[in-house]
């Protein structure tokens, strides 16, 4: 048996037996539901005692209280999920540092350097929100319905600006329980929103969030967009989905289509059930399909695989594996001709996309 190894806790918060004794409780391990100030908990415990009191000394009283909570609820927290946080926050520390010393693309060159395209990019974003304005952000914890009363006579403009500050997730319900032509009204403007100044930002958190303490600035903030309505489309009811397309496609075709091919992506095949997946692939190209598949993931594939026949299965892994390379643009265009598919056997009631909103829905 392996002998547990003590780590200093005045440095770390944790014992390692205590984590290997048998009435422990459960640790965490992942990172991914972790709120921010569960993470500001976990690298207040990791620094020490020392370190921690000298950060105190500089927050105010409120969130000193809400700190020390977090970190009183705290249980066993997994060395992996310690060492991830720690690296999160010594990564947007970094970041931080290199926008205010030569600006956004200063940091980014220097980040996408060192870590590549694909984690400069995820911690600029993080980056970014933390510089952008917060005020609206402490709306996501009230009430849906509190929050549509509040806002539903104010004009669809400063509608459209709470809702694209807010997580897609959390805007849909407000979306879903605006009146129809609100709806469409409001996702049109979220849709061709750009540039919003310091000042119309203040001016509009002013109204909204008067009741709620809050500090608000930082520079112009790029917000809403097609993308910002995607998300919201894809976690929105059925009926305010086919309210809000519909009335899109005849007033701006090219918007709705837009928007659409943002809602569900090839990825997003992964959501379809078995019975789904089969029915799909009555309605696909073999060739497209085996086009297809050469850009996704394994996971996919192996989706796509487990739906056909063996026969078939081995007579697409073949073509894949001789085919050659092919142009992302290519791949790209076949797997939207998929994406299309799904999306017109959804509509018409012949398959079911999992993890989409209005779950009261029934297909027979």
């Amino acid at each position: 048996m392996a002998t547990p190894v003590k780590k200093d806790k005045e440095k770390t918060g944790f014992y390692r037996e205590d984590y290997d004794k048998g009435n422990a409780k459960p640790r965490l391990s992942d990172t991914s539901g972790l709120s921010g100030p569960t993470k500001a908990a976990i690298v207040m415990v990791a620094l020490g005692s020392d370190a921690s009191s000298q950060i105190f000394k500089n927050l105010d009283e409120t969130d000193v209280e809400r700190l020390s909570t977090e970190i009183a609820r705290l249980q066993n927290v997994s060395p992996q999920v310690r060492e991830a946080v720690l690296e999160e926050f010594h990564n947007l520390a970094i970041a931080h540092q290199y926008v205010t010393q030569g600006g956004l693309e200063y940091a980014r060159e220097i980040l996408e350097t060192a870590l590549g395209p694909r984690k400069a990019k995820e911690i600029l974003e993080k980056v970014q929100q933390t510089i952008r304005t917060t005020g609206f952000n402490l709306l996501e914890n009230v009430d849906p319905k509190q929050i549509v009363n509040f806002i539903q006579k104010e004009h669809p403009q400063t509608i459209a600006l709470l809702l694209a500050h807010m997580e897609p997730k959390n805007a849909a319900p407000i979306v879903s329980a605006l009146p129809q032509e609100l709806q469409v009204d409001v996702a049109t403007r979220i849709a061709t929103m750009e540039s919003i100044s310091p000042e119309t930002l203040d001016q509009v958190e002013e109204v909204l969030v008067s009741q709620i303490k809050s500090l608000f600035g930082g520079d112009v903030s790029e917000i809403g967009g097609v993308k910002a309505v995607a998300e919201m489309l894809n976690s929105v009811d059925r009926g305010a989905e086919k309210n809000i397309l519909g009335n899109l496609e005849r007033e701006n075709p090219e918007l709705a289509t837009e928007i659409k091919n943002l809602m569900f992506v090839f990825e997003d095949v992964l959501l379809l059930d078995d019975r789904s997946m089969q029915r799909v692939l009555k309605e696909v190209d073999t060739k497209d399909l085996s086009i297809a598949l050469k850009g996704a993931s394994e996971e996919l594939q192996e989706k796509f695989f487990r739906n056909m026949s063996s026969r078939a299965a081995e007579m697409i892994r073949e073509d894949m594996e001789y085919m050659g390379p092919i142009r992302l643009k290519d791949v790209e265009e076949v797997q939207q001709r998929i994406v299309d598919v799904v999306r017109r056997l959804e509509e018409d009631g012949e398959i079911i996309i999992s993890g989409r909103g209005g779950e009261d829905d029934i297909v027979v």
